[in-house]
């Protein structure tokens, strides 16, 4: 049992505030509080300021890894910074992705598509395969690869960064020959035994993400005493797992797996908490566009009517730190954190005169 610490009382600016704030993990974003929250369950908000005197060898580990800048990604010959949030486009090869299933009617278009995510400012595109919306079945691996081989090729090919969203190692394999750089794996290295030791093997940067069940019953009446305690835990027992592979802890990055067994008050609670992931020393991820907690929040409104609400949620992510934000809408996503950007460079310019 430990107490966990999550960065709170976040500020516009650290001029004037010499000990009485500290940057969360190298970013734009600083924070002049933090909430310990302790094994028992009690929570207790205490001041940046002297916090080091709080703090027992756990929690100062905890504390090193807040703060500590995250070094950029390398995806072949791109390099991606991660001291500001960064858009992760989103390319689905699906007949039955939630969003966009079915929208690419070939992997011409769908390569497309992801050159004009990439032309809008995303920084990566994310291929997948395989749908793993609530209740979506499992894909043959063969039908996988023959879905997103052809179009990692050809937006690497463009010089786009790319990474690609499996659960499989034989697509591991094949997207890596294909050019991508990146894994994004929504079981967290789980579902197939080989997956991490071709990640460890490839040297490549991977995404873990929590989830609890399988597409089948995942949104099955989910549970959890705590969930941003309940989804730490599991994220740092497969961080540990991907390095007893072999996967280094440098090429990890976490995402909390919003709408991956939870239900909408637990992706509320995940998304309040966020900055408590940095407490795992690792990049963050998050993908809550267009998903289903919008819809439930606003009328029942349908996928392609979550803009707005995707919107706001990944201003969230960035005013928590995120490093990473997944995205269907590009160029909106992209406009709204430049200005989010102007917003934060404005704060962090020193006053003359």
């Amino acid at each position: 049992m430990r107490t966990f610490l999550r960065p709170t009382g976040f500020v516009d600016s650290p001029f004037g505030y010499d000990g009485k704030v500290a940057r969360l993990a190298g970013g734009l974003n600083w924070f002049a509080s933090v909430e310990l929250i302790h094994p028992d369950g009690a929570r207790e908000l205490v001041a940046v300021e002297g916090i080091e005197a709080r703090l027992d060898q756990a929690m100062a580990e905890i504390w090193d890894r807040i703060i500590a800048p995250r070094p950029p990604l390398i995806l072949g010959q791109r390099t991606i910074r991660l001291d500001q949030p960064q858009v992760m486009g989103i390319v689905n090869v699906t007949p039955d992705s939630f969003s966009d299933g079915g929208q690419f009617a070939d992997a011409r278009a769908a390569a497309e598509a992801g050159a004009r995510q990439s032309a809008a400012g995303a920084a990566l595109i994310d291929v997948g395969g395989e749908s793993t919306r609530p209740g979506a079945k499992d894909v043959w691996e063969g039908d996988e690869i023959e879905r997103i081989l052809p179009v990692v090729q050809q937006l690497a090919a463009g010089g786009t960064a790319v990474s690609i969203d499996t659960r499989k190692a034989a697509v591991i394999e094949a997207a890596l020959g294909a050019g991508a750089g990146l894994v994004n794996d929504v079981s967290a290295l789980t579902h197939d035994d080989r997956s991490a030791e071709v990640v460890a093997a490839a040297g490549v940067p991977v995404i873990l993400m929590h989830h609890q069940g399988d597409p089948q019953s995942m949104q099955d009446a989910p549970r959890y005493a705590d969930v941003l305690v309940k989804v730490y835990d599991w994220l740092e027992q497969r961080i540990a797992a991907a390095e007893a592979a072999g996967v280094a802890r440098g090429n990890m990055l976490v995402d909390p797996g919003i709408g991956f067994g939870k239900s909408v008050a637990h992706n509320l609670e995940l998304l309040n908490g966020l900055a408590i992931f940095h407490g795992l020393g690792c990049p963050l991820v998050l993908g809550a566009s267009r998903k289903r907690m919008i819809g439930a929040l606003s009328n029942e409104a349908p996928p392609d009517q979550r803009l707005a609400g995707s919107l706001v949620l990944a201003l969230k992510a960035a005013e928590q730190g995120a490093q990473l934000i997944r995205v269907h809408d590009v160029p909106e996503t992209v406009q709204a954190l430049k200005i989010w950007r102007g917003l934060r460079d404005q704060a962090l310019t020193p006053r003359v005169g």
